[in-house]
């Protein structure tokens, strides 16, 4: 069967992250996040004529995701506290790797505007997670150790940087708009692991599974 990729947006603290992880564990493929702008980031500071010497490299070697597997995984919560600044050099980088995973393998990849690079692909299903606000505190502050009032600044703030983050790469979509996606979920209300079997149960309606 052809190869498929599940994409996730997801608000801070609602679990979309934890859904994810679940997805790709019962499924038996891999969850991509930080380690595509870890690989990103290290290309990025090559210049032209090295950064062709390890593309080639790369691309003899069956594509990204070799070395995105060597990289470590992100083991807390990943929160933005600053504001966002435009990297155009970085993000094309991240939207290479992107599309070269969705060209190669089945996975799931969390963030970094997936939804969009890999829109109109019939093979991509995009998943947008949100919940209440009084969920989303509570999960950061058992998570992260931290108070009701860092914790309600922390999911304003990283929340403000993925709006931001997204406008700005998808020439003023709006990250929350669900039109953009497939499905829309309720972590709350539907639960992490009902997620997961909703998701699934989707894949094999699209005939993926």
């Amino acid at each position: 069967m052809k190869n498929y990729v599940v994409t996730f947006a997801r608000g801070f603290g609602t679990g979309g992250k934890e859904i994810a992880s679940k997805l790709a564990k019962e499924l038996g493929i891999h969850c991509y996040e930080n380690r595509i702008l870890t690989l990103a980031s290290q290309l990025s500071g090559l210049d032209e004529q090295l950064f062709e010497e390890v593309n080639e490299k790369i691309r003899a070697h069956g594509g990204f995701s070799s070395f995105l597997k060597g990289l470590p995984r992100a083991k807390h919560y990943i929160a933005r506290n600053e504001k966002f600044v435009s990297d155009d050099t970085l993000f094309e980088y991240e939207k290479q790797i992107i599309e070269n995973l969705a060209d190669t393998e089945s996975c799931v990849i969390v963030g970094k505007c997936a939804d969009w690079i890999l829109r109109g692909r019939p093979n991509v299903v995009s998943i947008y997670v949100e919940a209440p606000r009084a969920f989303c505190v509570e999960r950061t502050i058992a998570n992260m150790g931290v108070t009701e009032e860092v914790a309600n600044a922390t999911i304003a703030h990283t929340d403000k940087y993925r709006a931001d983050y997204y406008a700005y790469y998808t020439h003023g979509n709006y990250w929350t708009n669900p039109v953009n996606y497939d499905m829309t979920l309720n972590s709350e209300r539907v639960g992490i692991d009902n997620c997961v079997k909703v998701i699934k149960d989707y894949l094999q309606i699209k005939g993926l599974l």
